[in-house]
């Protein structure tokens, strides 16, 4: 049993490992496209700002992910580990193709078909899941507006403005929007990698309460930062794919 534990929460942390690439040209593609920074080094400022994220906020998501959505009493390790190898293969054929694509909505909808092929529809909370698939929808949407608004609002504030001074004042704004964007995406996708680690701890007898360990957090936003190893990956930005 233990084996099994050990090897689930490995294949868990390869899933954060993954999204960490497969995300990672979110956080980078302004900065590098306006050369405010090389490749290289963009990575590195979006690897470490996704680590910082772990020392920054609530586990509130994780706690969503692993009791708010599926019936932890009706799963076992096999149905989290499946779970888990579905959304890594999908992250994987949609990096490949460029075909964008959530990272988490991946895990979260492996989890509950293998949860659904274990123990049927009723291993669905379904309240929990009303949140989850209005944002699904309203997310872009949401982040279509505020960009206009925004952009609009920019457009009438500086358009007097030397052009020089103004590029000169935004491309080191750039710096803080890439550190913000990469902080709060350690922050929302790290969780749902916690929240089914934990649920694996707590049904396989390991916890006794669903509270996300220390070790869980730091493992969870180190394996997304760790992508930093994997630089050669990034520049391609057209080939990654974006996730909310």
């Amino acid at each position: 049993m233990l084996t099994l534990v050990i090897f689930i929460i490995l294949v868990a942390l390869v899933f954060d490992f993954i999204n960490g690439f497969h995300d990672s040209a979110n956080s980078i593609a302004t900065v590098v496209s306006t050369r405010v920074l090389k490749p290289r080094q963009a990575v590195i400022w979006a690897a470490f700002f996704n680590l910082v994220a772990a020392f920054l906020f609530d586990v509130h998501i994780a706690k969503t992910v692993g009791k708010g959505l599926i019936h932890m009493e009706l799963i076992d390790e096999f149905v989290i580990l499946g779970g888990l190898l579905g959304a890594i293969v999908w992250n994987l054929i949609t990096w490949y193709y460029g075909i964008p694509s959530s990272s988490s909505h991946a895990l979260v909808g492996g989890y509950a078909g293998a949860a659904v092929a274990k123990a049927g529809f009723g291993s669905i909370i379904y309240g929990g899941w009303t949140n989850t698939l209005i944002f699904i929808a309203v997310a872009p949407l949401m982040g279509m507006v505020m960009s206009f608004v925004l952009m609009s609002a920019m457009m009438w504030i500086f358009h007097k403005r030397s052009s020089s001074k103004i590029n000169s004042v935004f491309r080191k704004l750039q710096l803080v929007s890439a550190a913000a964007y990469s902080l709060g995406h350690g922050t929302n996708d790290a969780q749902k990698t916690m929240g089914i680690i934990t649920t694996l701890l707590v049904t396989s007898g390991y916890l006794k309460t669903f509270e996300v360990p220390t070790w869980v957090i730091l493992s969870s936003h180190a394996a997304i930062a760790s992508r930093l190893s994997w630089d050669r990956f990034t520049p391609a930005i057209s080939r990654s794919s974006p996730s909310p």
